[in-house]
């Protein structure tokens, strides 16, 4: 198996940070992660952008009644008095229930944390993802292309200016000038229309400008920030 391969490389790298990827599977990846500088900078990447997009996520409170059967398994209640019959069933089913549900928590998982919301069938998956980060490796925006659509959300990490905007470029390969994809989101997120030349295979990496409010005066960055690079996935 050629662990170098990028798709592949990119889904265990995935698989890894969002703790799906478990038993001897986990070992040797953990194992490839100490030979290969380029699998452990693929994890280090996928470890950004994830927790990153779960910086995104509102937190959500569990019912009373998650705590009440944590405190019953912990022993600080006593459960609720059944016969053995009923224990018996119940063991049985919460075996089973927990293996499914074990299985369907990792899908959803997978699903939350890459798109934060259902996916409507229209929508085309991303092939390429971004994480800008800042000086400190915390992550600033999340960038998302797909063949229709690119997305940009940025995290709490961020801080908002009102003197300033901030632009986002593309460095091409060969070396041209950067190309403005337009200014980013300071809260929120925001999507429009990929365009054609975002889709090309000659790019170096995305990066981000600090400009005057509007965007660059020039057509070409001011001052640029941060550069991040542009991972198919």
């Amino acid at each position: 198996m050629n662990y170098l391969k990028e798709e592949l490389r990119n889904a265990l790298a995935a698989e890894y940070v969002l703790g799906t990827l478990r038993g001897k599977a986990r070992l040797r990846y953990q194992k490839l992660m100490m030979e290969s500088q380029t699998i452990s900078e693929t994890t280090w990447m996928w470890e950004q952008y994830l927790n990153g997009l779960g910086q995104t996520v509102p937190p959500v409170k569990p019912p009373q009644k998650v705590w009440e059967l944590i405190e019953q398994k912990l022993g600080f209640v006593d459960a609720p008095a059944a016969d053995d019959n009923v224990i018996s069933l119940y063991r049985r089913r919460s075996k089973v229930w927990r293996t499914f549900s074990g299985l369907a928590a990792a899908a959803a998982l997978v699903i939350a944390v890459l798109w934060g919301t259902s996916i409507p069938p229209e929508v085309i998956a991303p092939t390429h993802v971004a994480v800008v980060n800042d000086e400190e490796a915390k992550p600033l925006w999340l960038i998302e292309v797909s063949e229709q659509m690119l997305t940009v959300r940025s995290t709490d990490v961020l801080q908002a200016r009102t003197d300033k905007d901030y632009e986002l470029w593309m460095v091409p390969a060969n070396g041209e000038a950067p190309i403005s994809l337009g200014l980013l989101p300071e809260g929120g997120r925001w999507e429009r229309g990929t365009p054609a030349i975002l889709l090309q295979p000659d790019i170096a990496a995305l990066a981000v400008s600090l400009e005057p409010p509007g965007g660059s005066p020039t057509g070409a960055p001011t001052e640029v920030l941060y550069i991040s690079p542009l991972v198919s996935v």
